[in-house]
Order: structure tokens, then sequence, then C-alpha cells
């Protein structure tokens, strides 16, 4: 192994809740590892399902500890991981994935003396046309990413506990964009991040429209509470005004409109293409129609959820000034 020093072991950590049709599939991807992992802590957030029976089925195959914290954020569902672990290096993934083979190896691959933070990819687990159309529009294909600004999803992620340590774990007053927030301060903190593309996760994105806005909605609640991408944002808010206002200008300014709507999902249907190959007809125009209004969902998700995140953060501004 050109990487990491093949004594450091390695702790992987997981957050579950309610996930007993799915973690079969990932503790198997984990079972069939090329690098095993020496350490399995998963957080169980209070399921109310067998998800905890489903573990316990797997305690002789894994190097398995089951911790229970109900109610728990995800932030701090991995710092309790974190902490009931010993190794020297950590990887977090999710629940509801499956690591591909070499995905732990990979991750590995790429630590070195000078690298603290290893960020691997994700790709989609797509089985019907609404996650084909989700996943084009929502998720980045490689050709997208520049490693060097990559602020990796902790689906798949490695580093050091050094670091992980330095900057306080994972962010427990946030219930979401808790990983984005921690990516921050080890960045902030000096912490050196590498990119894998190959230590690769698959997932399965949003089924239905409702579970897409809720999901979308709480990022931008995050990002609200983070002080988060305020000028991404803004902007977003200031082009569906101008969207608004051309609307009720006639003719010309709705082809302008039509054109401004080519252009904002020209790329998720360059990533949308591949993932056609072999659909039906009828089901390849589902998905095509899909994209634009998974774009409007999202954004209008976001531009909901981002001022309740400010308003969260002002009220807890207001509390300590008080106090």
């Amino acid at each position: 192994m050109a990487g990491s020093d093949s004594r450091e072991r390695t702790a992987l950590v997981i957050t579950v809740l309610n996930e007993a049709g799915s973690i079969d599939a990932l503790l198997e991807s984990i079972a069939q590892q090329t690098w095993l992992p020496d350490e399995v802590a998963v957080v169980d957030g209070g399921s109310s399902d067998c998800t905890l029976a489903r573990l316990e089925a797997w305690q002789g195959r894994l190097p398995l500890l089951v911790l229970q914290a109900p109610g728990s954020t995800i932030a701090r569902g991995r710092n309790v991981a974190i902490e009931a672990t010993t190794a020297d290096l950590i990887a977090v993934t999710d629940a509801g994935v499956r690591l591909a083979p070499d995905w732990l190896a990979n991750l590995r691959a790429c630590l070195s003396a000078s690298v603290d933070v290893v960020s691997g990819f994700f790709v989609p687990d797509v089985h019907t046309s609404f996650e084909r159309a989700m996943a084009a529009t929502v998720l980045p294909d490689l050709e997208d990413v520049q490693p060097e600004r990559f602020l990796p999803s902790s689906r798949s992620v490695l580093f050091r506990r050094s670091a992980w340590d330095a900057v306080g774990g994972y962010p427990e007053w946030l219930d979401y964009c808790e990983d984005l927030v921690f990516d921050l301060d080890l960045k902030r903190g000096g912490s050196r991040f590498a990119f894998a593309p190959d230590a690769v996760v698959w997932f399965r994105p949003r089924g239905s429209l409702l579970a897409f806005f809720k999901q979308y909605f709480r990022y931008a609640r995050g990002d609200g509470k983070a002080g988060l991408w305020l000028g991404r944002h803004a902007i977003r808010y200031g082009v569906y005004a101008l969207a608004l206002l051309l609307a009720r200008r006639g003719p010309l300014a709705w082809l302008l409109l039509v054109a401004g709507g080519f252009a904002y999902t020209r790329r998720p249907y360059q990533r949308l293409a591949p993932l056609l190959r072999g659909l039906p007809a009828h089901e390849q125009a589902h998905a095509a129609l899909l994209v634009p209004v998974i774009r409007l969902v999202g954004d209008v998700a976001k531009m909901f959820g981002f001022p309740t995140g400010i308003a969260w953060a002002l009220r807890q501004w207001i509390c300590r000034s008080s106090s």
C-alpha cells in the first residue's frame, strides 16, 4: 500500500435510524472490503423498526460495536461513534449506501504524511426514471469536481483522529449540513485534503418530490443556521425575482425565460443522457420532463429553508446577548 502506514488502524463509523430495509446491504459491502476496518462503530438514533436486530445478527461477522443514542443528531451520533473507537484513522459513511469493494483501500491509498483528510466520491444507485432524473439534476459527475475545492460528504471520507479532535468533532449544534461545517472547520484548522475518485459509495437519491423538498429545505435551513453561502442564496432570490418580473413583460421576455431555463438545465440533461440508456421511450420522456420540475422544487425548498435557518440563528444570538 503506497499511501498510509499499514500499521495505522482504521475505524469505520456510521449513524442509523430505521434502516432495517437497507442495513444488510451496507454491512455486506463492509464485509467484502479488500481492506477491512479494524473497528466498525454504529450509533442508532432510536430506531423503531428492527434495525437493532439486524445489527445484532452481524456481530459475529464484523468487528461491530453497536451503540444507542436515542434522539441524537447525526453529528452527535458520529462523535459518539468516534469517541467509542481507538483507531488513529476514521472512515465515515452513511446508512442507506453500499460501498465499492475497494472503497476503504482507495481512501487509505491517498493518505500520506502530507494528507490529513481524504475525500471519497459517491455515485447514484438508480432504480426508477424518477431517481435517474433526480440523480442527473442534483448530483455531480466526476468531471464536475474540482479536486482542490471539493468538500467531502461524510458518506465517503477518511480523516485522522487528530484532525477530528483538533476541531472539536462534528458540530453537534447543527441538525443538517454538519459534514460541510466540519469540512470547513478542518480547512480552517490547517488540515490537508486529497481527493480519491475511485473510493466510491453507491446510494439511492430521494424517490419523491416531497422527500426531495424536505431534504433540500433542511439543507438550506442548515446553511442559514451556519451562515453559509449567503451570496449563493441571495443570487437565487434575485434570479427568481427577475424571472417573475419578466413573466409579466410579454412574449419576448418569455423567450428570454425559456432560454434561461434551457441554460439552467443544460448540465443536468448532459448527465441524464447516459442514465437513460436501455429505458423504454416513455420512461426516458418522463425523466426528461422531471428535470426542470426537480430544479424548481429544489430552489423553492432552499428559498423557504434558508430564512428559517437565519431566523433560528438570530434567536440564538438574541438569547446569548440577553443572558
